[in-house]
């Protein structure tokens, strides 16, 4: 099969892009599959991980995958940083067959399944490829046949073709920001991409969550003007900066007022998005308009 074959035609999978096709026999099936995007910085990690731990409270069998060279999306589920499946298949030469599942799948949290991707060396490589490798692996050790929900906690905001391909996979995009221009400028570009890819792939965008802010007043007016929906808010909490210093999800703190809030939060998101969204069609602004909108000159 040549690589003309393997690949959907420039522009079709969003403009200028030249996409490999998701092979059917790598694709996810019996799980409900969410991917999370966001700011760098903006605390997709500390989502991600809540999120899994509030599916699983729920009674679900949960696997997060950590999508960052940085490899710490997984951190406060196993209190530890997990080798990734990109430094496993190096000690093996890259031979998979070689691997077994303790080598690259960790148990956190209430039973949640952690593995962390990795990533190639900084400016070499693509991550889309580490992704797909991580999930080969995972259907050739049938690890996601007794699996629920997989999230995928996915790099900052660059939503380039290779930290896309989750989007492939996922049944819906969810997007952290803040109640900022610079994290609601990075969504508008992610609402942009999925809406790209959803053109080929079943992804849709489910909604934000405005994390680390005091209000919500910008998202929701950026949510009103664009047709997006805000799913959750999780307030600017020491609670939560704490946990990830002890290495913890929320569900294993101190039960003070706000830990209970929050975590009352993460079960309620939890809740909607396993019974399931009316679906929305989004589209992202202009640059100037994003401008004019959020009060910039």
């Amino acid at each position: 099969m040549s690589p003309k074959d393997l690949t959907i035609p420039t522009g079709a999978d969003g403009e200028g892009s030249v996409q490999v096709h998701l092979d059917e026999a790598d694709k996810i099936t019996g799980a409900k599959v969410f991917a999370v995007y966001g700011k760098g910085g903006i605390g997709k990690s500390t989502t991600s991980s809540n999120l899994s731990a509030a599916f699983s409270i729920l009674g679900k069998r949960v696997l997060q995958i950590g999508c960052d060279p940085k490899h710490d999306s997984t951190f406060t589920l196993t209190g530890s940083l997990v080798p990734t499946v990109i430094d496993v298949l190096k000690e093996v030469d890259f031979h998979p067959e070689e691997l077994r599942p303790e080598d690259f799948v960790f148990e956190g949290f209430n039973g949640v399944m952690c593995v962390e991707a990795g990533g190639p060396p900084a400016g070499t490589g693509c991550g889309g490829y580490v992704v797909g490798q991580t999930v080969k692996l995972l259907k050739q050790h049938h690890l996601l046949d007794d699996t629920d929900v997989v999230i995928f906690d996915v790099l900052g905001d660059v939503v380039c073709g290779g930290f896309a391909a989750p989007l492939q996979h996922a049944d819906q995009a969810v997007v952290v920001t803040a109640n900022d221009f610079d994290s609601i400028y990075a969504m508008n570009r992610i609402i942009a991409a999925v809406q790209a890819k959803s053109k080929n792939y079943k992804v849709r965008l489910a909604g934000c969550v405005a994390n680390r802010s005091r209000a919500t007043d910008e998202v929701d007016r950026f949510c009103a003007t664009s047709n997006f929906r805000r799913l959750a808010h999780m307030p600017d909490l020491d609670a939560i900066r704490r946990s990830r210093l002890k290495k913890k999800t929320l569900f294993e703190m101190d039960e003070d007022q706000d830990v209970l809030a929050a975590r009352a939060e993460y079960i309620r998101l939890a809740e909607s998005l396993w019974r399931g969204l009316d679906p929305i069609d989004p589209h992202s602004l202009p640059d100037r308009e994003i401008f004019e909108l959020l009060g910039f000159d």
